[in-house]
């Protein structure tokens, strides 16, 4: 079905898969990809990867002496295997997250940010191919703004309120992923109301972040994230990027319906310019409930599948 909905979205906006899964890279044929701890804790049940996880141990006892050394340069290497995989099969971008138990360490960021371009590198992948995906607390926005200046591309995730958006807008952060569904989600529970496409808090957060980027010249991409259902993503249509999971492609790709441009980098309203330091950027999400909530959660859920991936590691040594 070449008329289907996921090849106009592709028209449109540039799709890249939310998945660390190899066949559903290849089925969908996105232009980047991008995993993450969870993600990554879902590959390594995969049996593709079993032998990819056995030897990325092997890898780290010969680099280094301590156990839990071992396995959390194992865990590093995993991931980088599997992106060096990916970026086999896409034309673009693998996204590999840094430890998120690091979200509030500037300079470990920066060390562990490093380390994965070396790993990359020494599997003889560019870091003109990757992105480094780091939480986006204000310690992790100054980690990416140093970062950008040396060249290491930055993913600024975790981005639930215009502040966070902005500060790594002028951090120059490479790419920032807005979170749609999980503000859905916050909404939902908070007022216990339903939302539709055109009302959903998430897609609203994401139209402004984007329409304000475009109005001040700001250059780092916006690429959609977090999506709950197709109706979001349709509402977000004509974005610069969205990563979309393997359920949600595969919804678009059967749906011959005629898709709609949503949002168009010179028509938007117009939006005064805001700057924001450490001091305005913390008191903003203090006074943010929901993006407070979705930050931490976010990094605690990381974590935990971070830590069971770790666990996994261990026991096949």
């Amino acid at each position: 079905m070449e008329n289907n909905k996921l090849n106009q979205l592709k028209a449109m906006t540039q799709v890249v898969a939310d998945t660390g899964d190899i066949d559903a890279i290849k089925l969908f044929k996105p232009v980047d990809a991008t995993t993450n701890p969870s993600l990554m804790l879902k590959a390594s049940e995969l049996p593709h990867y079993q032998d990819t996880l056995k030897n990325a141990l092997a890898w780290a006892k010969g680099h280094a002496s301590d156990a839990q050394q071992q396995v959390a340069l194992a865990c590093d290497k995993f991931g980088v295997d599997l992106g060096s995989e990916i970026t086999g099969i896409i034309p673009g971008y693998i996204s590999t997250e840094v430890d998120a138990r690091l979200s509030f360490d500037t300079q470990a960021t920066i060390a562990k940010a490093k380390q994965i371009i070396e790993l990359y590198e020494a599997n003889g992948i560019g870091k003109d191919r990757v992105l480094i995906k780091i939480a986006s607390t204000w310690e992790g926005i100054k980690a990416a703004e140093a970062l950008q200046q040396e060249g290491i591309n930055c993913n600024l995730t975790l981005i639930f309120s215009f502040a966070q958006a902005v500060a790594a807008a002028e951090a120059n952060a490479f790419l920032i992923s807005p979170f749609v569904g999980r503000i859905l989600d916050w909404y939902k529970a908070s007022t216990g109301e339903d939302y539709s496409a055109e009302t959903d808090p998430g897609v609203i957060s994401v139209t402004k972040i984007y329409n304000y980027f475009k109005q001040h010249g700001h250059k780092t991409v916006v690429m959609g994230a977090s999506f709950r259902n197709t109706g979001e993503i349709e509402q977000l249509a004509g974005c610069d990027r969205l990563t979309i999971s393997p359920a949600l492609l595969s919804e678009l790709e059967q749906d011959t319906a005629p898709l709609e441009q949503k949002l168009f980098a010179d028509q938007y309203e117009p939006m005064e310019a805001v700057h924001f330091d450490e001091a305005s950027f913390r008191w903003a999400m203090n006074e943010d409930a929901m993006a407070t909530e979705k930050l931490a959660e976010g990094i605690r859920n990381f974590t935990k599948d971070q830590i069971k991936l770790e666990q996994k590691i261990a026991s096949l040594a």
